[in-house]
C-alpha cells in the first residue's frame, strides 16, 4: 500500500509573528521556518504504518517555492521515501487556498496511486483544517478526521479511527483507499537521527510546476485577505491589597461579577 503524506512548511511556532508594515499580511522575511507540527504527526503515522508492514512506500507532498524542500527533507529523514516538491511562487499561507491544495494533492495522489493519504488536521499559520476533507470529496474516498488512534484490520483493506470531537471520543472504521487527518494525540513524531539526516540528501525530490498539474486559473485565490492587523497589546494589571479589593475591581472594573 502506497501512502501518500501532504506536508506544509511554516513560520516556527515558537517564533513571534510580525505584520507586514501595509499589513497585507505576515512578514515571511528572515523569519524561522519549519515543518507544520500536525504533518510531523502525518509522517509520523505513515513511518509507522510502514513499521507495521502494513505500507510499503511512503511518499511525501510539499506545495511551495524552492524552501518547501527543507520540509520534504525532513520527511525523508524522519522515514518517508521519497518526496514530490510541486513548486509555485504563490504565498501558502495567504493565496495558495485550500480547495486549490485539495486539487493538487488530487491529481498527486492518482498519478501516485496512492491507497492511503495521511495529512495533519490543519497547518498553524492559516488555521483553516479544511484541504483533507476538501480532498476526499474530489477523490470520493471516505474520510476520518481528527484521528487520536488508527487501527488496520488484518487483510489492511479497512482501518478503525478514534477520532476526537467536541462532545468526547468516536469510534469509525473505513475502508480503503481513505484520508485521514492526524490530532495532536495521534502519536509523539520521532527526531531524525544524524545518519538518517544524511541519507535523506541522497533520496529522490520529483519537482512539478503547479500549472503542470490544473489549470493555472484553479490556483489563484477565491478570496482576498484586505488588511492584517496585531493584536491589541494586553493592558498591565492590577495588585490588590485584599479579598474585599479584589472583588471590587471584579465587579465595578471588569464587570464579570
Amino acid at each position: 500500500m502506497k501512502v501518500l503524506v501532504p506536508i506544509k512548511r511554516v513560520i516556527d511556532y515558537a517564533v513571534k509573528v510580525r505584520v507586514l508594515p501595509d499589513k497585507s499580511g505576515v512578514d515571511l522575511n528572515n523569519v524561522k521556518m519549519s515543518l507544520n507540527p500536525f504533518c510531523e504527526i502525518a509522517i509520523e503515522e505513515a513511518v509507522r504504518l510502514k513499521e507495521k508492514k502494513i505500507a510499503t512506500e511512503l511518499v511525501a507532498v510539499s506545495i511551495g517555492p524552492k524552501a518547501a524542500q527543507d520540509s520534504i527533507r525532513t520527511a525523508l529523514a524522519m522515514g518517508v521515501d521519497k518526496g514530490i516538491h510541486i513548486e509555485t511562487n504563490l504565498r501558502t499561507d495567504q493565496e495558495l487556498q485550500p480547495l486549490a491544495v485539495a486539487k493538487l494533492l488530487k491529481e498527486v495522489a492518482k498519478r501516485e496511486d496512492a491507497k492511503l493519504v495521511v495529512l495533519g488536521k490543519q497547518s498553524i499559520d492559516s488555521d483553516n483544517g479544511q484541504v483533507g476533507q476538501m480532498l476526499a470529496s474530489l477523490l470520493d474516498w471516505p474520510q476520518v478526521t481528527f484521528a487520536s488512534k488508527v487501527t488496520f484490520a488484518d487483510d489492511k483493506q479497512s482501518l478503525t479511527v478514534d477520532r476526537e470531537t467536541d462532545k468526547g471520543s468516536e469510534v469509525v472504521q473505513v475502508t480503503v483507499p481513505a484520508v485521514v487527518t492526524a490530532d495532536l494525540r495521534l502519536n509523539e513524531p520521532r527526531y531524525a537521527s544524524l545518519p538518517n539526516i544524511m541519507k535523506a540528501k541522497k533520496k529522490p525530490i520529483e519537482t512539478l510546476a503547479a500549472d503542470s498539474l490544473i489549470d493555472a486559473k484553479d490556483l489563484q485565490p477565491r478570496n482576498t485577505v484586505l488588511k492584517v492587523e496585531e493584536p491589541a497589546a494586553r493592558k498591565a494589571g492590577e495588585i490588590v491589597d485584599s479579598v474585599d479589593s479584589l472583588i471590587n475591581s471584579l465587579k465595578n472594573k471588569a464587570k464579570v461579577i
